[in-house]
């Protein structure tokens, strides 16, 4: 019989400036209640620039950003070829279906321990990288509900260093699970 294969990080990824695309690194530092050390999205308030356009002041809900490699897949059979850090990912996992996690549902990963606050909503900026691409992150549910594709946020709880190949633990909230929302 089949082992289930093990929740996995397969890329890490930053960039200090407010660009689309993220750089490959051998190691992320994830500082508490921050984010990726280096990283243009690091802090505890908002640092998205549309957000940051409605309310400055806002908690940054946004300070971790982690896709699925198992999506790079889906979207290469859809003629994307896309590379670990081409749309803006911190972290690309294998092994694990974040989308499917709750809200709340925390993450040990290296050294450090993330709080997943929701999910990223596709913007134009994937169609700018590669046209057509938002549309191909998007999908509906067999009851019509807009399904989005391109990752999910969170926060960070504690700080540690994230390599290539760490092993991801995944720590449920209590129920009732809440499903996870736009962040």
């Amino acid at each position: 019989m089949d082992q289930p294969e093990k929740a996995c990080v397969v890329s890490v990824s930053l960039n200090p400036r407010h660009g689309f695309s993220k750089t490959c690194t051998d190691s992320v530092r994830l500082l508490a209640g921050e984010g990726i050390e280096g990283d243009a999205h690091c802090g505890r308030t908002v640092k998205h620039r549309s957000r940051v356009a409605i309310d400055p002041a806002q908690p940054n809900l946004r300070q971790v950003h982690l896709i699925h490699q198992e999506l790079f897949a889906e979207l290469a059979a859809k003629g994307f070829d896309l590379r670990p850090g081409d749309i803006g990912e911190n972290i690309l996992t294998r092994g694990i279906d974040l989308l499917a996690l709750p809200t709340g549902a925390r993450l040990a990963i290296g050294e450090a321990e993330i709080e997943v606050t929701g999910l990223r909503n596709p913007c134009i900026q994937l169609d700018r990288f590669r046209p057509g691409l938002t549309q191909a992150v998007l999908d509906r549910d067999s009851t019509g509900r807009l399904v989005r594709k391109a990752g999910i946020m969170a926060i960070v709880l504690a700080g540690g260093l994230v390599r290539r190949g760490d092993a991801i633990a995944v720590h449920l909230p209590a129920g009732p699970h809440r499903p996870l929302e736009r962040v």
